[in-house]
Formats: structure tokens, C-alpha cells, sequence
């Protein structure tokens, strides 16, 4: 099976949402990891992903930070949020998923 990976720097995803649905109607990828959301969880933009045919789950973070894991495959388990070794770290840098038959990690 052939899966196509993306990683994108979005740098703020609402402002540049248009731009973000834009690359993922021509570029088609399978499965997104987004670094630099810039938000936090309640302003992301899960409807206008969902309509463009991906499912997310995300870690946000106001101002910094902030990770997502996009799939064209539906629903995604997300098996792990944050990393390990600084219990002090509250910073959203890390999520991983498992999905159709593969585990994900965004940094």
C-alpha cells in the first residue's frame, strides 16, 4: 500500500486555512502532520477539515506551539500526547496516532 506523508510548518493554521485547504484539495495526501497551530484546542478548525475530508486530532496551544495529525482514512486513535522526560513541559509539541495500520508521530 502506498501512503503519502505530508509535514507542513503552518504557522498560525486560522490565518492560513484558505492556503492549508488549498494545498490539501491539490496535493492530496493521505495523511498531514501540522507543526505551529498557534492555537488554542477550541478554535481549531475541525469543520472546515472534516468538509475538505480529513479527520484531526490536535494539540493546541495559544500563541506557540501546537500539533496536529491530519487523515484522508478516517477516524485516528491518537496513542500519545506530549513527550516524555520533563513532567514540568506544558508545551503542545508532540502528538501520535496510530492509523490505517501505521503509527504517526508529529513533532
Amino acid at each position: 500500500m502506498l501512503v503519502k506523508i505530508a509535514t507542513y510548518n503552518i504557522n498560525g493554521i486560522n490565518g492560513r486555512l484558505t492556503n492549508l485547504l488549498r494545498w490539501l484539495a491539490e496535493a492530496k495526501p493521505d495523511i498531514v502532520c501540522l507543526q505551529e497551530l498557534k492555537c488554542e484546542d477550541n478554535r481549531f478548525p475541525e469543520r472546515p477539515l472534516l468538509e475538505a475530508g480529513y479527520h484531526a486530532i490536535w494539540q493546541g496551544q495559544k500563541s506557540w506551539n501546537g500539533v496536529a495529525i491530519l487523515s484522508r482514512y478516517g477516524e485516528i486513535q491518537e496513542t500519545r500526547r506530549g513527550l516524555d522526560g520533563d513532567p514540568d513541559d506544558t508545551h503542545s509539541r508532540y502528538i501520535k496516532a496510530f492509523i490505517n495500520g501505521v503509527v504517526i508521530g508529529c513533532l
